[in-house]
């Protein structure tokens, strides 16, 4: 006999032990690429089995983790697009999307070896990265918010900066200037809500 409840809770339950364990090896290989396995699975509160059941082996655990945070960042965009205005909910996905590019520079060595068998990673992060930077440019267009016809090729290429950023050093502050100047850029000729174009390098509401 059945129970989906108990189905659904166990379920449930393992969701969040999945969910767990790659928070906390996003944390411990952007620290260290050779953070062991067994350390992962004690602070995330979980046995061996349940550990090895998830992740068979460190390169399935890295490149989950990664799909895990491109996912993560990517989901965030429609988050922020229910609850703030186009225009805020970019540039404050702006400072996610940094986050995740430390992350992934923190992570660059367990990228790597876990990829050397499997080709370029590149492909994990372009799609839904894509999607999100596609919403946000085009609730931002209807919104007259920025400039009109910049594409997310446009964008990516103008945040291309990010990447270089050394994750070590003071990086909140340089990523930041580094995304005011790229968000002064996109309003620069924004239309406005009225449709008429506003001052180049002033918000469109200013």
């Amino acid at each position: 006999m059945h129970h989906p409840k108990k189905q659904s809770a166990l379920r449930s339950d393992a969701q969040r032990n999945r969910e767990r364990i790659l928070e906390v090896a996003l944390a411990e290989l952007t620290r260290s690429a050779d953070a062991p396995l067994s350390t992962i699975a004690r602070k995330a509160g979980v046995g061996q089995g349940t550990f090895y059941r998830n992740f068979p082996s460190r390169e399935a655990l890295v490149l989950e983790v990664y799909r895990y945070e491109v996912q993560q960042v990517a989901e965030t965009a429609g988050q922020l697009l229910c609850s703030r205005p186009p225009e805020v909910a970019l540039r404050e996905w702006m400072d996610r999307l940094a986050q995740y590019a430390m992350a992934k520079a923190g992570l660059a060595d367990a990228l790597r070896e876990a990829t050397t068998a499997r080709g370029t990673f590149k492909s994990l992060s372009h799609g839904p990265l894509t999607e999100a930077v596609t919403l946000l440019l085009a609730a931002n267009a209807r919104a007259g918010t920025i400039r009109p016809g910049v594409t997310p090729d446009d964008f990516m290429l103008a945040i291309a900066g990010l990447w270089l950023v050394d994750p070590h050093s003071d990086w909140q502050s340089r990523a930041g200037r580094l995304l005011d100047l790229v968000m002064d850029g996109l309003r620069a000729g924004a239309p406005g809500p009225s449709g008429s174009p506003g001052t180049p390098g002033t918000p469109a509401d200013e």
